[in-house]
């Protein structure tokens, strides 16, 4: 049984929005049908590191932390993840220094399954060495699934970008992703995970100002494409696609692009 799997049938645990005994059995029957489906897992190299653009440049360093959404998964190469996109809507920008970015260095800290409480071991890690430019969270669903209370994940999210900004990292947010939009949990237990990811979002945009990072609302600004357009999911239907990274890459990058000092290339 796949570890998302096990955190979406967990969601079931809240039945008193059914109201009825029926209620509770049909979210209990759903949870079932979760669990036994199949998910995307990560992509041999998504975690590694590479450069977009000029690798003869000074590069803009671009690091990704996070969950599933900060790796990828769902996708097979690094350039249609999210990170591999902003990394190439960003090289070949104008930067604020004057001239333009012809290369960006792309790496990834992120880990399929962590929720807020790993960030801390995450933000160690890609400050190691070299210390990047702009750093980019994207965390909260598996908060959202496994019943974390809201403002404990938000806590452990501006802890990390509190750190980040300390040690000079430009860091921007992109907050629990529309929940409900994910085809593989079926309704009403769909309904109840949106309700659980909004809730985390929510939460996130307030930790996230008050430690001094930026945010995007990633529910309220691609939610609507998501639920309108089945293309956006990988053929596990709870991941993103190609085309729903893009989605999301294209509603950070002027958050991250501010944060850069770029104006980015755009097509």
């Amino acid at each position: 049984m796949s570890s998302v799997a096990r955190r979406i049938g967990k969601a079931a645990a809240i039945t008193l929005i059914a109201g009825t005994v029926g209620g509770a059995a049909l979210l209990a029957a759903e949870a079932v049908v979760a669990r036994s489906r199949r998910y995307a897992k990560p992509g041999l190299g998504l975690a590694l590191r590479t450069t977009v653009g000029a690798d003869n440049a000074t590069p803009l360093r671009l690091v990704m932390l996070g969950d599933s959404a900060a790796l990828g998964v769902g996708v097979d190469r690094v350039a249609d993840t999210v990170g591999g996109q902003l990394a190439a809507l960003l090289s070949g920008g104008e930067s604020g220094r004057g001239g333009p970015v012809q290369a960006v260095a792309l790496s990834s800290v992120g880990v399929a399954g962590s929720r807020s409480s790993d960030l801390a071991t995450q933000v160690a890690r890609c400050l190691l060495g070299d210390r990047p430019d702009v750093a980019v969270i994207l965390v909260g669903g598996n908060d959202a699934i496994t019943l974390r209370r809201p403002a404990d994940a938000a806590a452990y999210l501006g802890a990390a970008v509190r750190r980040l900004r300390e040690a000079g990292v430009e860091v921007v947010v992109g907050t629990c992703p529309d929940l409900g939009a994910a085809r593989a949990i079926a309704p009403p237990l769909r309904q109840v995970v949106g309700f659980l990811g909004r809730r985390v979002a929510r939460a996130q945009v307030r930790a996230v100002h008050a430690a001094g990072g930026a945010v995007v609302d990633l529910a309220a600004e691609t939610g609507p494409v998501f639920r309108a357009d089945p293309n956006t999911l990988s053929v596990d239907r709870y991941h993103p696609s190609a085309d729903g990274y893009r989605v999301w890459a294209y509603a950070l990058l002027p958050a991250v692009a501010h944060a850069a000092g770029v104006t980015p290339r755009l097509p």
